[in-house]
């Protein structure tokens, strides 16, 4: 693997970087400005750009793709959740070619008609499936006592620590629940969730006949992301095929909103003005952070993340400077009420 260039954030890593990389004589350019990650997504010797950055720090690098009418393969969920339509706008006037990689919605971009401009006359709604994380069964009233370790032990899932957490708390959840209503052009009203514990059906879609389409396959991340590097094509993913005739059964149940009350705020910040999507981010982002660095309890995490949408006003927010403000008031608010509730 030879890149021609690495971008990094901290700028004495980038230099440690650049000297080793001139020790061994490779061709490798190390950038650390502000804009660098914008510089290259928006190159023109760029063809596609993974966005796979954690949070709300992908936003400017998948606007700066945007813009310039990349083939965006979008892992970055951050960026349609902060972003909204102030993204969207972006990638429509770019003539970028957005593609889903969260199994998710690549399960629901799968199973829609091709042609975008028929999806308002056939399709009901959008079903997307959720394991329910390691606590699907546990008593609520014990996850007050949930440790890190606990929360980053999916079942199914092989995930980094924040999205680890977001899973345990369903909070990822309602993140894509957000992303669909931007990426597919649906009402809140016609997205739905459903717990399916395998993790084998990955999201299905439901059209105005009754009829439901849905994409199976083994929990492996390799497959979205074959099928979005390959779009119209498929390549081999190197994931495991599955076989019906050694699988014990597929089951299905509604999530219940008193182990897990921050998915219900995928609705509520959607009926809200432009922006509240975006300080909901924000606070979850702080609020997993101040979890994991064992600051704050599991269950607190919600709180802070109500506490900051009823405290931060997301009005008249209509361009990316603007989401870009909310989000750093959103994270000021939240790290106090973190501070204030640290065990």
């Amino acid at each position: 693997f030879r890149p021609q260039y690495a971008v990094m954030v901290s700028e004495p890593h980038a230099r440690l970087l650049a000297e080793k990389i001139q020790q061994n004589k490779l061709p490798v350019h190390v950038l650390w400005s502000s804009d660098a990650l914008e510089m290259i997504a928006s190159d023109d010797r760029v063809d596609v750009v993974m966005a796979a950055i954690v949070g709300a720090a992908g936003l400017a690098p998948c606007m700066a793709a945007a813009r310039a009418g990349k083939r965006l393969l979008l892992a970055n969920k951050e960026a349609l959740v902060v972003g909204g339509d102030v993204f969207m706008q972006a990638v429509a006037a770019g003539g970028a070619r957005l593609l889903p990689i969260d199994s998710e919605h690549s399960a629901i971009f799968q199973a829609l008609p091709e042609d975008a401009a028929t999806w308002g006359r056939r399709v009901e709604k959008i079903i997307l499936t959720a394991s329910g994380g390691p606590f699907r069964t546990r008593d609520p009233a014990s996850l007050r006592h949930v440790t890190p370790e606990e929360a980053c032990a999916h079942p199914n899932w092989v995930m980094g620590r924040k999205i680890s957490v977001d899973s345990a708390t369903m909070m990822n959840k309602a993140l894509e629940v957000i992303e669909a209503r931007y990426l597919f052009g649906m009402a809140p009203s016609q997205i739905e969730v459903v717990v399916h514990p395998q993790s084998i059906i990955h999201s299905m879609v439901q059209f105005h006949d009754t009829s439901v389409v849905a994409q199976l396959g083994t929990p492996d991340m390799r497959v979205p992301i074959a099928y979005g590097l390959a779009w119209p094509e498929r390549i081999s993913s190197g994931a495991k095929t599955l076989d019906f005739r050694t699988l014990a059964g597929m089951t299905f149940e509604m999530p219940d909103n008193a182990r897990f009350p921050g998915l219900p705020l995928a609705w509520e910040v959607l009926s809200g003005p432009a922006g509240t999507a975006a300080v909901l981010n924000a606070a979850n982002e702080v609020a997993v952070a101040a979890f994991l660095g064992r600051r704050i309890r599991f269950d607190q995490i919600h709180q802070v993340n109500c506490a900051t949408l009823q405290a931060v006003l997301a009005g008249g927010v209509h361009d990316i400077e603007g989401l870009l403000a909310l989000d750093a008031q959103a994270r000021r608010v939240a790290g106090h009420t973190a501070k204030g509730l640290e065990v």
